[in-house]
């Protein structure tokens, strides 16, 4: 079975949000079950909306986002974002200049493609490496970065959170935590310190991201580093906005780790009727996922050899998963360059939605619609019509 297909990142994400709407246009909002872990939430007050104006907000909500930010990432100060993406760029455009190297250490690669596009952006060469043992520092180091947790959720262990950062610091080198998610899962999860209070001297967390706030980005370092950073930020449009910063503050108050470690006692449970399903997951701290090659295997085993990427068919699993039972996960709404892993997040609160036979069966049956899909050559209908 050969097609040529490559996958339309854009297109694809604006057919599953097609799909969404139609769904909420029909079967209400509640109808969906997002379960990426990424679904936020903007749960604001009217004494909130009232004080939502260019600078009446910011003068509310900053002595409020700067306690509970710093009680939940440590540090002296925070800055909210518009998105992490955004603080990453603005770090490293402050931080780093032509010809110097960025190094990051992360559990598995690849890193977020904010770092090395940035790092283009602004001349400096950038390296990446997942084992401490490899790991280098040169010359020409301006910049240390750790991933605490991947986007599919493999965490940093505590002793090479400390190792890199030594090392940084031993030679004078800035430390820079991306811990979107990792901010509550290596911390609820692994009882890990804030990246912080483990001697790094800038992390940045998603509000979005295992707790319900808006889709942002949340700074924290010193009173020193973060002012620096909150010039470029100012400069380039980076800020959050008072309504985001007022949803993070609705986010942060209600936050608990506890239906994190519930997902992850359950999550077991949950692997085990796939395993007695004759499927193979991997699991997560909080659920489980199947990742590009594992789906196509899958498919191939139902139909034979399929001459198309892993990546196209792990999308057109998610977006039938998506239609034919209304579950979300990142492939078929994701950013372009977002991990094709089909990534289940049971700590997400619409698992409150469906029971875990529910769940199993929605999988076991998509992985049938996908090799159909596949051997009726209906893949661009799937992905874009």
């Amino acid at each position: 079975m050969t097609m040529s297909i490559e996958l339309d990142e854009i297109k694809k994400r604006e057919k599953g949000l097609r799909i969404i709407n139609s769904k909420i246009k029909t079967e209400g909002i509640d109808s969906i079950v997002d379960l990426t872990g990424l679904a936020g939430g903007f749960d604001v007050t009217p004494k909130d909306i009232s004080l939502l104006e260019t600078y009446a907000g910011p003068a509310v909500f900053d002595e409020k986002i700067q306690k509970l930010g710093i009680e939940h990432m440590g540090g002296e100060k925070v800055l909210p974002l518009n998105r992490t993406t955004s603080g990453i760029a603005a770090m490293i455009i402050t931080y780093v200049k032509e010809g110097d190297e960025i190094v990051h250490f992360l559990p598995k690669k690849p890193g977020h493609p904010s770092i090395p596009r940035t790092a283009n952006l602004v001349g400096a060469d950038y390296v990446e490496y997942s084992s401490i043992d490899d790991f280098k520092i040169s010359d020409n180091t301006a910049l240390v970065v750790i991933t605490g947790t991947t986007m599919d959720h493999e965490v940093i262990t505590e002793d090479d959170f400390k190792q890199i950062i030594q090392k940084a610091k031993d030679k004078d080198i800035l430390v820079f935590v991306d811990d979107a998610s990792g901010a509550r899962l290596r911390r609820a999860i692994y009882n890990q310190p804030t990246a912080i209070d483990l001697g790094a001297d800038l992390s940045v967390t998603s509000t979005d991201k295992l707790m319900d706030g808006p889709r942002g980005g949340l700074m924290a370092g010193s009173e020193k580093l973060i002012d620096e950073i909150k010039l470029t930020v100012n400069q380039y449009g980076f800020e959050a906005q008072a309504p985001l910063v007022a949803g993070m503050i609705k986010a942060l108050e209600k936050y608990s780790p506890q239906r994190i470690r519930e997902a992850y006692i359950q999550k077991d449970e949950l692997y085990q009727k796939l395993l007695d399903k004759g499927l193979h997951p991997s699991t997560t701290p909080t659920g489980f996922m199947f990742k590009q090659e594992d789906i196509k295997d899958e498919v191939t085993k139902k139909v034979g050899p399929v001459d198309v990427s892993a990546d196209i068919i792990a999308t057109v699993y998610s977006m039938l998963l998506l239609k034919n039972y209304n579950i979300v996960t990142i492939p078929a709404v994701g950013m372009p360059g977002a991990s094709k892993t089909i990534r289940i997040d049971w700590s997400a609160k619409d698992s409150d939605k469906l029971t875990m036979d529910e769940m199993v069966s929605a999988i076991c049956n998509t992985f049938e619609k996908t090799a159909e899909v596949c051997k009726n050559d209906c893949i661009e209908k799937v992905l874009y019509d």
